[in-house]
């Protein structure tokens, strides 16, 4: 090989471990936003932002490596990761309608016990009469 070919190779690596270290600090900012995130839609998202970026490295660690079966790995984790986010997000909706569920509950009840109150009142201003 001639001298320019082995320069561009050298440059190539170069700029996939800047770009390796730029995404591991990404990750790093990540998971920091998923442990403080103030709402569960945050964490989320981080979380899944996470696996992308995951895949991401893996793929460039693939062509860095020139091995082919890193991209299989990278495409599994992807399915993995798509049916993590899935998952709880159904956790995250079936605890949201519960608590919905348990907020009109308390909310009827509250109801009642000011209907009765005000029965209550009723009869005792009808007996003072």
């Amino acid at each position: 090989m001639n001298n320019v070919t082995l320069q561009l190779i050298e440059v190539h690596q170069l700029f996939f471990v800047l770009v390796m270290c730029i995404l591991a600090i990404l990750l790093f900012l990540l998971l920091i936003r998923a442990c403080k995130g103030p709402t569960v839609a945050d964490r989320l998202i981080s979380v899944n932002m996470m696996g992308t970026m995951i895949m991401v490295i893996i793929c460039i660690l693939a062509v860095i490596k020139g091995e082919g079966y890193l991209v299989d790995i990278a495409i599994i984790y992807a399915m993995l990761s798509f049916l993590a986010v899935v998952l709880l997000t159904k956790v995250i909706m079936g605890i949201h309608k519960k608590e919905e569920f348990e907020e009109a509950a308390r909310a009827v009840e509250e109801e009642k016990s000011e209907s009765a109150k005000s029965v209550d009142r009723m009869v005792d201003s009808r007996e003072v009469e």
